[in-house]
């Protein structure tokens, strides 16, 4: 295996997925404007549906400039030694391996990323502003971005630098500490990215005392589900779209609202969702999601192992000298085909478990307030009734509003 094989491997690779993704988008777009599922008639009237099918055309024109920007970018650093220069550029500066890593992702996230603020800038305050979801000012932008870049300094910094001290000390056998190290890290935000990070972003108050918590917790006193926390999230800080989720496990097991979400439905309609959510704890979901990405994670890991100390692999990305920095950029792009099968059961299983939830929620609680709790979200998120079924097959972690509406009626 010669650099020269690897390099065509990798472009093979960069621009067969860039093909796949531009065809199944372009085939979920030709459904746009398919007619509304008869089961489905009451989401949208004819108005609310048009905005929708122009909401979805808006994203899809924006998600072909956006990937293409992205290929050429990847496409120049390859082809004209943008890789080359930044490591250059790093290695010139210190002799450190582990700092020169550091200045070498350093400079491609940061750089990246801002380059990709003006898409960021229009996603939000263009489409999202024209379609009413909005509600971010351009302060809380400023300070996400700069909060996000703290946050990848720090603890991605951190882990790097450990990841390559393994390497150094431990030789190839670098992955077995590396995985412990990312198990613990995953089981930690877990646990406390609720107490930990969310607030960084946003603020999080105890749901107050009132008829919604009183019927949340009698729900959960007859399914035998200990729930000491429930939390109200400002969402609305920065859009109108709705959500809620479940986090951490024992003592530190806490259902999050949203106050969009709070807004948006009735209170046996909340209700419902969180038996929803409640049914993937009762199922294991949590548990089985955990520990497939804590899996899959380090066999990702061991094959990592076997390709980083092949020079081919720094070197196909245009760098003047193998180093392990250089050569994670070359796995991680070898390892993505890899990472879409991956995809496709994690997806697959996603997908079995929201039914498997919303089963849960219909015979513990009741079906109808579920069923019209999810149209309203769908509604009020102008989402895609019509989805083609390769598109839902390859992307979709939920199962189509369709398909879950008549598994609840059945």
């Amino acid at each position: 295996m010669d650099k020269t094989f690897v390099f065509y491997c990798i472009l093979f690779i960069l621009v067969g997925e860039f093909i796949l993704a531009t065809v199944m988008n372009y085939l979920n777009a030709k459904r746009f404007k398919d007619p509304i599922p008869t089961d489905l008639n009451d989401v949208y009237n004819s108005e609310e549906y048009e905005k929708s099918q122009a909401y979805k055309l808006s994203n899809y024109k924006f998600g072909i400039v956006t990937s293409i920007f992205s290929l050429a970018l990847i496409l120049g650093f390859l082809f004209f030694g943008g890789f080359a220069w930044v490591d250059g550029f790093a290695y010139k500066l210190t002799s450190n391996t582990i700092v020169q890593a550091l200045i070498f992702f350093g400079i491609i996230m940061l750089g990246s990323d801002i380059l990709n603020i003006p898409f960021s800038y229009y996603q939000t305050f263009v489409i999202e502003e024209k379609f009413g979801f909005n509600k971010t000012t351009h302060k809380t932008f400023l300070i996400d971005k700069l909060k996000q870049w703290a946050m990848t300094i720090i603890i991605g910094g951190g882990i790097l630098s450990l990841v390559i001290w393994f390497f150094q000390w431990a030789g190839t056998n670098f992955w077995l500490y590396t995985w412990g190290l990312i198990t613990i890290f995953t089981l930690l935000m877990n646990l406390f990215y609720s107490k930990l990070i969310v607030p960084l972003f946003n603020k999080q108050e105890p749901l107050e005392a009132g008829s919604l918590k009183e019927k949340i917790e009698h729900y959960a006193a007859n399914v035998g589900f200990d729930l000491q926390h429930i939390f109200v999230i400002n969402g609305s800080k920065r859009s109108t779209k709705a959500n809620a989720y479940f986090s951490g496990f024992g003592k530190e097991k806490r259902v999050t609202l949203y106050d969009t979400l709070i807004n948006d439905l009735e209170e046996e309609e909340i209700v419902a969702v969180l038996a929803h959510e409640i049914g993937h704890y009762k199922h294991k979901h949590i548990i089985f999601n955990l520990v497939s990405s804590i899996l899959l994670t380090g066999f990702m890991l061991f094959l990592l192992s076997l390709f980083i100390n092949n020079p081919e692999v720094s070197l196909a990305i245009g760098v003047d000298r193998p180093s392990f920095h250089a050569a994670l950029i070359g796995f991680g792009i070898l390892y993505s085909p890899v990472s879409e099968i991956t995809g496709l059961l994690i997806n697959y299983f996603s997908r079995k478990f929201e039914y498997e939830a919303d089963d849960y929620a219909k015979n513990t609680y009741a079906a109808l307030p579920l069923v019209s709790s999810l149209k309203k979200l769908s509604k009020n998120s102008l989402s895609n009734l019509t989805p083609h079924p390769a598109y839902v097959f390859m992307h979709y972690s939920h199962p189509p509003l369709k398909e879950r509406i008549r598994n609840l009626k059945a």
